[in-house]
């Protein structure tokens, strides 16, 4: 770990000496990109530093009960080395954190697809409640939504609905909510009051620009189509809506939310970049020999990562154990205990492939 904090070291000061370069300061560009990696290294650095002086405060208290031979002052001695030896494995802690691989994506934007599977209408109606908490957590958070693609049954639910949530560190918040999320509740199409288990599928992937998915366009298939409302019904005449088909993967991805075509299609782009660079990601996996942790199963009742319990009022994430009662305000987007948590595991986990 000390040798790795000295390179860090190292490369910070080098950054440093090129933002007083003339001709760096002259190329806005260079000087940004610089810029931003002195930033990202500057909190590691500064930990290092105090990391270092409180190894020398560790080695001088010490020496200090090797060589005293006052009781008083070697039992300041002993206190004090006490207390510097929790704020060296308090400061460990940190920057292991800190020097974990970054997840480049963490800064992105996500593409969250959300659709309904066992259940019918009421699991479409709890893809209705997943949009609507998704949505105000990112409301409390200051990101932008807005609908990609969606499909409405006639009961207000979501077969599917794809969603852009823009904002700083979006990704890095919401990377883990990919999965099955199962709700237990009485549907308000049940007459007898029967409690009825039904499942909806999350899938977060980080938005990709064109630079980072190239698309030949001779390998799509581009496709124009009226259209539809709930119940089938025309809700224009032109062909706004469009499918797209990407020949080579066999990905098909088709919006219909704006009037205008070209929006249509715009947004479709986003979609199939984004599910582009996320098989990308699983392939590259799957030649290393990593695992991949499923987001989007079946969308069986029993294949879940987070249940959600009406008439307890609870909440339960079965990666982490984590059982909360406060359903509603969850529902209400109050979802940082939940993802704190998740983050905090996960975090764990990966030091513990780190150490072994």
């Amino acid at each position: 770990m000390l040798q790795k904090l000295e390179e860090v070291k190292k490369r910070y000061l080098e950054l440093v000496d090129k933002l007083s370069d003339p001709s760096i300061i002259n190329n806005r560009e260079e000087f940004v990109k610089i810029s931003q990696e002195k930033s990202q290294l500057e909190e590691i650095v500064n930990l290092y530093d105090r990391y270092s002086e409180t190894l020398s405060k560790i080695e001088s208290a010490k020496e200090l009960l090797r060589e005293e031979s006052d009781p008083e002052l070697k039992d300041l001695a002993r206190e004090e080395l006490e207390s510097l030896e929790e704020e060296r494995e308090k400061l460990e802690r940190e920057i292991k954190l800190l020097l974990l691989p970054r997840d480049k994506n963490d800064e992105r934007n996500v593409i969250m697809e959300i659709r309904s599977g066992t259940g019918g209408e009421e699991a479409a109606l709890f893809a209705a409640d997943l949009f609507r908490m998704y949505s105000r957590y990112a409301e409390r958070k200051g990101w932008n939504v807005e609908i990609l693609s969606s499909n409405r049954t006639g009961l207000g639910g979501f077969k599917e609905v794809i969603m852009l949530i823009s904002g700083k560190g979006a990704y890095s918040r919401l990377k883990y909510e990919g999965g099955v999320h199962r709700v237990q509740r009485v549907p308000v199409t049940e007459s007898q009051g029967r409690i009825h288990t039904s499942a909806v599928s999350v899938a977060v992937l980080p938005e990709a620009e064109e630079v980072d998915v190239q698309i030949n366009p001779d390998d799509l298939i581009i496709e124009t189509f009226r259209a539809s409302g709930h119940g089938g019904q025309h809700v224009n005449k032109t062909e706004s809506a469009v499918r797209i088909t990407h020949k080579p993967t066999g990905i098909v991805v088709s919006c219909q939310d704006e009037r205008s075509q070209l929006q249509n299609k715009i947004k479709a782009m986003k979609i199939l970049r984004a599910r582009l660079m996320e098989r990308a990601r699983l392939e590259q996996e799957e030649k290393i020999g990593e695992e991949r942790r499923q987001q989007v199963k079946s969308g069986d009742r029993s294949d879940k990562i987070r249940t959600y319990n009406f008439p307890q009022n609870r909440v339960t994430d079965h990666r982490i154990g984590l059982t909360l009662y406060k359903l509603d305000s969850i529902l209400d987007g109050d979802l940082d205990e939940i993802i704190d948590a998740l983050i905090t595991h996960f975090q764990a986990e990966a030091l513990a492939n780190l150490e072994t």
